[in-house]
Parts: C-alpha cells; sequence; structure tokens
C-alpha cells in the first residue's frame, strides 16, 4: 500500500477512535438561545430570565430568551425538538412536555424521542387563590360558595393540560363542582386575570401568585405539597386543608434535541448547574416558590417517565381531551 495512504487510513482509524468528549471543547462557540414555550411571567419565563445573566456571564456568550407560545406550548416545544442538536438551543420545559402528548391528537413532538434532558432544575407547588372579593377564606368555604352557586363561579389556569389546572380537575371533580375552567397562555395570565377580578378563583404555580398574596392582592386557599410554602406561611397545604387526596406539583426543567451529543449535554449540565447555584440566583428560588433539584441528566430522563406515566393516567381517567 502507498505509504501516504496508509499514513491518511491511520489517521482517520485515529480520529474515529478518539472519545467525543473532546468535541464539547468548541460549545459554546456563539450565542445560546433559551426557548420558552409560553407566553412572559409564567414560571419557565421566570426561571429562564433568571439564569440566563449569570449563565451568559459564565460562558462568556449571550443567553437570549425567546418566548414562543401557543397550543398549551406545543408550538415552543416543536420548534425546540427541530433545533440544531449543537447545544445552542435549549427548551425551557414544564410538565406539559409529557402530558400534552395525552391530551393532544398531535402534539407536533414525541417528548421521549425528540428530546435529551439536561436537567430537571426546579420544583414548585401549586396554588390556589382568589381575588379578595371572594367571601371565602379556606377551601372548604370555597367549595360551599361554589356549591351553593353552581355555574357562577369560574378560574383562571395557565392552560388547558398544565398541572394547575389538573390539580383543579381533580378538585372539581372529587367535590362535584359545577366550576367553569378559564385557560391562559400563561401562570402570569391567569394570575393578572385574578388579580383584575375578571376571574375570581385561579389555580397557578407558586412563582407569580406569591408576591401578590403576601401583598394582599390575592388570598391564598391552599397549596399542593406536603409542606407549606415558606413565602406563604399561613396558607395550609391540600392535606391540611381536608384534600390530600389532590396533588400535583411542578417542575421545570431544560431540554435539548435528541442528537445532540451526550458529552455537550454533560458540559450544559455542569455549567447550568454551576448557574443555578450562584448566590444571586438561589437567593431568589425562596421568593418565587422555586425547590433547586438539578438532578443528572439520567435522573431527570426518568422523572419525566414517570411523570407523564402519571398524568396519562389521570388525564384518560378524567376523560380530558384537546382536539
Amino acid at each position: 500500500m502507498d505509504p501516504n495512504r496508509r499514513l491518511c487510513l491511520s489517521f482517520t482509524a485515529a480520529l474515529l477512535a478518539c472519545p467525543r468528549t473532546g468535541f464539547a471543547q468548541h460549545w459554546p462557540n456563539r450565542p445560546v438561545r433559551l426557548l420558552v414555550p409560553y407566553a412572559a411571567g409564567g414560571p419557565t419565563d421566570i426561571l429562564a430570565r433568571l439564569v440566563a445573566p449569570v449563565w451568559s456571564e459564565q460562558l462568556a456568550q449571550p443567553v437570549m430568551v425567546e418566548n414562543v407560545p401557543g397550543a398549551g406550548g406545543n408550538i415552543g416545544m416543536a420548534r425546540g425538538a427541530k433545533a440544531m442538536p449543537d447545544g445552542h438551543t435549549l427548551t425551557v420545559v414544564a410538565p406539559n412536555i409529557v402530558i400534552n402528548p395525552a391530551l393532544y391528537a398531535n402534539a407536533g413532538y414525541d417528548p421521549y424521542a425528540d428530546f435529551a434532558v439536561v436537567t430537571v432544575a426546579v420544583r414548585t407547588a401549586a396554588v390556589v387563590s382568589v381575588h379578595p372579593s371572594v367571601p371565602a377564606a379556606t377551601l372548604r368555604d370555597l367549595i360551599a360558595l361554589v356549591k351553593a352557586q353552581p355555574g357562577r363561579y369560574s378560574y383562571a389556569s395557565p392552560g388547558s393540560g398544565t398541572p394547575p389546572h389538573l390539580v383543579a380537575e381533580q378538585f372539581r371533580l372529587s367535590h362535584g363542582l359545577d366550576l367553569v375552567h378559564i385557560p391562559y397562555s400563561s401562570a402570569g395570565q391567569a394570575v393578572a386575570a385574578a388579580l383584575s377580578g375578571h376571574v375570581p378563583i385561579v389555580f397557578s404555580s407558586a412563582p407569580p401568585a406569591i408576591p401578590h398574596i403576601v401583598a394582599g392582592r390575592l388570598r391564598g386557599i391552599a397549596v399542593t405539597g406536603a409542606n407549606r410554602i415558606r413565602e406563604l406561611a399561613s396558607t395550609p397545604t391540600m392535606l391540611e386543608s381536608g384534600n390530600g387526596d389532590i396533588d400535583g406539583e411542578g417542575w421545570f426543567g431544560f431540554v435539548v434535541p435528541s442528537a445532540t451529543p451526550k458529552d455537550i449535554i454533560a458540559t450544559l449540565h455542569r455549567t447550568l448547574v454551576q448557574a443555578m447555584d450562584h448566590p444571586t440566583v438561589r437567593a431568589r428560588f425562596p421568593g418565587l416558590g422555586f425547590e433547586p433539584v438539578m438532578s443528572t441528566p439520567e435522573a431527570s430522563a426518568a422523572r419525566l417517565r414517570s411523570e407523564g406515566d402519571k398524568w396519562t393516567r389521570l388525564i384518560r381517567s378524567a376523560g380530558i381531551k384537546i382536539d
């Protein structure tokens, strides 16, 4: 064999044998984009905008947040699934990533085949709150009020199929309530509707509701989860309110297209954990009702599977469907 050809083949074989970890050194080589599949003001948006400036400083690259709302998050998640799998586009997701395929005839993506999970970053409770004009101080009061006037009361949620909506449906079905659902495009919009008095009751994630409950602009009625939220110490849990069978928490994480190399995913995880652990970021968590998780890609993927199975069972048993 020609010596030059032998050298070329040897060099090619060496390249193919090289561990993929070396290629992560080239990331990031341009701005990083965080796709948020919901309107501004919700917990996914809050998380993205909280982390972006710190992560940008650490990476020495701009980290830009882009809201792509619509169809319960499907539009943004479908776009994220089709992004270049090079670690420069991440999608900030809520449980709807695994809920929507059970709700919609065609969500536009497969949560397990189209995405790789970088981390489940934080979790948070769902909160039931009411406009101060609503004459209910407890969950028992609220049940009695709705039962006394069937069809009069409505509740806002961050959107059909979101964990707060599913918590509300558990609540409605368990007590046989005639309660009208009004979905919005984000938790921020749902809370705003309750603040304005357009909708008297709101089931939302904790971050956008906490400051308004603390300020007295909304009245906290109950929270999901095993423990009270520190910032809402006077708001009891569902269990304390006699509704321990009603549960559901929000969690928020970062995913990338499934073809993204594992070494880049590992680097994304490591640098995101560093950004989330920054003092200025962690200091904001309690006031937002966020509890840090920052699980590994493997543990996060297992959690998505488990959550998908749980919510799919609930959706099918409740007969919830969106065309």
